[in-house]
């Protein structure tokens, strides 16, 4: 499918009020046009993978686009300086996540890249460390436990970070750690009663948080 022929039928979705319910969920409504998730998917399945299409999608600067691009890009042409470009460009939730876990988290810089990102002054590239944590804790079925015990010093040195979109991600990224297997639930647990001694609103919040979910008999019971 045409680059112009993928802009004129998003543009022909145009939902302006969609787009105010997007807003009273934190989402950006910059350069935005109110399609749901749903109706991007779709979209992806009928173009299939397309690396130009999805690097032209993403440099068009609409919001959708920049969701619909990841769902159609081709993991093994990712670069690690498109992964940074594309990163900086975050300005909404949404799209960080779903790029973090439509994409990013498949390739093979994924760990190297939400250590790199957690560390950085940015809110959404922050945020996408955290978020790259999480996606990896559901999606790469496959990793050793050791991959993400690595992560447990990084999810305690984030948790003091005070910025809703940060704290939530940091918070995220526990749970899903805890909720892999005994042993990673055992150690996410140790963490967050750590996190719950700091000196800080966020932590004390991220660290209730996760423990109410890990020590849940619905956690404990399906693992």
């Amino acid at each position: 499918m045409l680059y112009d022929q993928v802009i004129s039928r998003l543009k022909s979705q145009y939902n302006p009020k969609n787009i105010e319910g997007m807003e009273r969920f934190g989402i950006s409504t910059k350069n935005t046009l109110g399609i749901s998730v749903v109706a991007l998917r779709g979209m992806a399945k009928d173009i299939g993978k397309d690396h130009d299409l999805a690097k032209r999608l993403w440099s068009s600067g609409i919001h959708e686009a920049r969701i619909l691009a990841p769902m159609i890009e081709e993991v093994e042409k990712v670069t690690a300086k498109q992964m940074d470009k594309w990163t900086e460009d975050f300005d909404s939730w949404d799209i960080c996540d779903q790029c973090c876990g439509n994409l990013f988290d498949k390739t093979s810089y994924a760990y190297e890249k939400a250590v790199t990102w957690s560390r950085d002054d940015r809110e959404f590239v922050r945020r996408a460390g955290y978020v790259m944590m999480a996606a990896l804790s559901v999606h790469d079925k496959k990793a050793e436990d050791s991959r993400f015990i690595e992560f447990l010093p990084i999810i305690k040195r984030g948790a003091t970070d005070e910025r809703n979109f940060v704290k939530k991600a940091v918070n995220w990224a526990l749970r899903q750690i805890g909720k892999r297997n005994k042993r990673l639930n055992k150690l996410a647990i140790e963490a967050a009663r750590e996190i719950k001694t700091m000196d800080s609103v966020s932590a004390r919040w991220i660290a209730s948080d996760a423990l109410r979910e890990l020590t849940s008999e619905k956690v404990r019971g399906r693992l």
